[in-house]
C-alpha cells in the first residue's frame, strides 16, 4: 500500500519506519509546516494513497479529516487532544461516505489492558473499602497531560465505581509510556500496569488498522473493532 502520514515526530517516524518494514510505500509526509494549507490543497497531495495515518497535533485533526475525505482516502487517527471536535469529524466522514478509525492508543497491548482494567473495576466497583487511582508517566516532550489513555481509563473506572478517579501525571526524560491502575484499601492494594518499551506497539496497531479499514465506510473506534482487526491480522483464521 502507498500510505500518507500526518506528523513527523517520534510517533510518526516510528509508524513510517514500520510501514517500510512491512513492505508499504511511504508517500507524502505532511508536517506542522504544512498546517497552513487549505484542506482542498492537502487533498490534492493525498489522492492516490491507500490510506493516511495521523500522529500530529489535536488542533490539526479536523483539517486532516476534511482533506482525507475530500481525497477519498481512509484515515487512521492516532492523535490525542481533539475529542471536542469528534462530532464534526463524524459529520465530515459520514457526509463524504469515507472512513476513519480513531483511538487514543493503537497499542494492541494497551487495548487488551483496557479490558483487564474494565473487568477489575467491575469486581472492585461494588466494594466501598477500595479506592481506584491512576498513575501515568511519559517523556518530557509529550504535550498532553493526562494522556489520552489515562483519560480513557478514568472514564472506564468512573463508570464502574460510580465516582471520579484521580489521575497523577509525570512528564520526564524519555519514558515511552507507563499506565498504572490501582485499587487501594486499608488491608491491601491491587495494581495493574502497562509499560511500553518503545513506540513499536502503537505503530504496529496503526498499521493493522490501516489494513483493516480498506473498503469500509463510517467512523470506528479502534477498541470497538479490535477483535476484527486481530482476526484480519491473522489472515481471517480463528
Amino acid at each position: 500500500m502507498k500510505l500518507a502520514f500526518f506528523g513527523n515526530g517520534r510517533m510518526g517516524r516510528a509508524a513510517a519506519a514500520r510501514a517500510v518494514d512491512e513492505g508499504h510505500e511511504v508517500g507524502v509526509v505532511l508536517t506542522s509546516q504544512d498546517a497552513s494549507r487549505a484542506p482542498a490543497e492537502t487533498a490534492a497531495l493525498l489522492r492516490g494513497h491507500a490510506a493516511a495515518i495521523d500522529f500530529s497535533t489535536g488542533p490539526a485533526v479536523l483539517a486532516h479529516v476534511a482533506a482525507c475525505m475530500q481525497a477519498g482516502v481512509p484515515l487512521v487517527e492516532g492523535t490525542t487532544g481533539w475529542q471536542a471536535g469528534e462530532a464534526e469529524a463524524r459529520r465530515l466522514v459520514e457526509e463524504s461516505g469515507g472512513a476513519m478509525v480513531y483511538g487514543e492508543n493503537f497499542s494492541i497491548g494497551v487495548n487488551l489492558f483496557y479490558r483487564l482494567v474494565d473487568r477489575a473495576a467491575e469486581l472492585f466497583g461494588g466494594l466501598p473499602d477500595y479506592d481506584a487511582f491512576i498513575e501515568e508517566a511519559h517523556h518530557a516532550k509529550k504535550r498532553d497531560a493526562p494522556s489520552g489513555t489515562a483519560l480513557r481509563l478514568r472514564a472506564m473506572l468512573a463508570r464502574r465505581v460510580g465516582r471520579d478517579v484521580p489521575v497523577v501525571s509525570t512528564r520526564a526524560g524519555h519514558i515511552p509510556g507507563v499506565h498504572r491502575v490501582g485499587f487501594d484499601s486499608a488491608a491491601d492494594q491491587v495494581t495493574l500496569v502497562h509499560s511500553a518499551r518503545s513506540r513499536e506497539g502503537l505503530a504496529a496497531g496503526a498499521l493493522a488498522a490501516t489494513r483493516w479499514i480498506g473498503g469500509r465506510r463510517g467512523v470506528y473506534a479502534f477498541a470497538d473493532v479490535l477483535d476484527e482487526i486481530l482476526q484480519a491480522a491473522k489472515g481471517g483464521k480463528p
